[in-house]
This record gives C-alpha cells, sequence and structure tokens, in this order.
C-alpha cells in the first residue's frame, strides 16, 4: 500500500511542500492529484469542479521533445486541446517570458542548459493558465546554484499568476524557502506525520535564507524529518 489514511487540504494560492524520505509516497500523491494514477479507495474533491485546463505539471525530467523548438514544446498542452499554434503563439510567448526564455521559442532543446530546459518544462505546464501546478523534484538534478536561481524565480512566477502550487522534495531548506506549508511524510505506508506553517512573509530573497526565522523553520523541518525518517526505519 503506497499511501493510507492521507488527507489533505489544499487552499487556494498555497504554495505546499510535500517532504519525506524516499518511497513514502510524495509522487505518488502528485500522480493521484493529476489523475495520472487511481486511489483504491477515497477520493480528490476540487471546489468549484475541475476544468480542462486547471492542472499543470512539472516533472523530475524536462521531458522536452528533441525534435521540437522551444515554443513548439510549450505548445503541445494546447495543441492536444485542439488549439492550432497561431491561436495561441501570444500565450506561448507569455509563458516563456514568465520564465525568461521570451527570446529562445525557436531554439531546440540540445542548445539549452539544464536550468533552461526545466524554465520550458515549467512554461508548458503554465501554458494553459491552470490553477494548480504540480512539480514533482524539478530541480533535484541541477546544480546548488541553478537550484536557487529557479527557487527565486519560481516564487516570482507565482506571485505574477497566482497559482497553487504543490511541491514534492527532498530538501528542508528549499521546502522552507519556497512555502508557506510543509506537509511532512512518513514511509511504509506513506502516510502525513505532520504539517508545518512557514509564516514568513512573500516575496522571499536570498536574504531570507540568512536570517535567524529561515534558520529556526528549517530546524523544525530537519526535526520533523528525522522523526519520518524514524518511522521509516
Amino acid at each position: 500500500m503506497a499511501l493510507k489514511g492521507m488527507s489533505l487540504d489544499i487552499r487556494r494560492g498555497d504554495f505546499v511542500s510535500l517532504l519525506g524520505p524516499s518511497g513514502c509516497g510524495k509522487s505518488t500523491a502528485l500522480r493521484l492529484i493529476a489523475g495520472l494514477s487511481h486511489a483504491t479507495s477515497g477520493r480528490i474533491a476540487w471546489h468549484g469542479g475541475q476544468g480542462a485546463g486547471d492542472l499543470g505539471v512539472v516533472f523530475q525530467e524536462p521531458t522536452l521533445m528533441p525534435w521540437a523548438t522551444v515554443a513548439q514544446n510549450v505548445w503541445l498542452p494546447l495543441r492536444l486541446r485542439g488549439k492550432s499554434y497561431n491561436a495561441v503563439k501570444d500565450d506561448i510567448r507569455e509563458a516563456l517570458s514568465l520564465v525568461g526564455l521570451e527570446n529562445f521559442l525557436n531554439a531546440y532543446p540540445r542548445e539549452l542548459s539544464g536550468g533552461m530546459k526545466m524554465r520550458v518544462s515549467i512554461a508548458r505546464a503554465i501554458a494553459t493558465h491552470p490553477r494548480l501546478i504540480l512539480m514533482d523534484e524539478p530541480f533535484a538534478a541541477l546544480d546548488e546554484i541553478t537550484r536557487h536561481k529557479l527557487n527565486d524565480d519560481l516564487l516570482q512566477l507565482r506571485a505574477k499568476t497566482g497559482a497553487t502550487i504543490v511541491f514534492v522534495t527532498h530538501s528542508v531548506f528549499e521546502s522552507v524557502f519556497l512555502s508557506n506549508r510543509i506537509v511532512v511524510m512518513a514511509a511504509r505506508p506513506g502516510r502525513v506525520i505532520r504539517e508545518l506553517t512557514v509564516d514568513a512573509a512573500y516575496p522571499r530573497t536570498d536574504d531570507f535564507r540568512t536570517t535567524p526565522e529561515y534558520a529556526r523553520y528549517c530546524s523544525q523541518a530537519t526535526e520533523a524529518l528525522h522523526a519520518a525518517m524514524g518511522e521509516h526505519a
């Protein structure tokens, strides 16, 4: 059983991080919300119902089509909804502008760095103007400097779009910097053991990472993660 007794309310505008050891069901929970897997019991309910463009997903790997340009990759979810390129070219350009790649519409994935590829993946996820964005450890494979930069950019993107975000991570430091709520999970079976509220005001900049407040939240999250790992042992 991957998950047991997991109950979670996500409010509009939340940035919720799912934090826990490997195998605790974080990605499974994300896949259930996305409709990519089906629960054997329980249900997922959307306030006001779910529309076709209400959800965007960013996976661990950028999963870009290597034969397609950046613009064509971002067009994909719109194309699957029957939208012609000309009808949505402004939406594509807007999405790329929000991630700082407006000058790379005609580039191919092979011409991009790892961080730029992930930006394209994020642009693709937001091209439909979703209410909810699901992100499954999107920055885990990147170097620390690039990761910090993309964390900063993600918060700016959230401020501009107003999207609700559910973010899977193994990193205490990343979860504290990004989130207003941290859901700590334990494994076998996957379950929520604690929820932490990060009351630090947005916008958050690099300066936040050096404050006693940030250190205090990281200490609390580390303690909760150690408890989760202890239950896993």
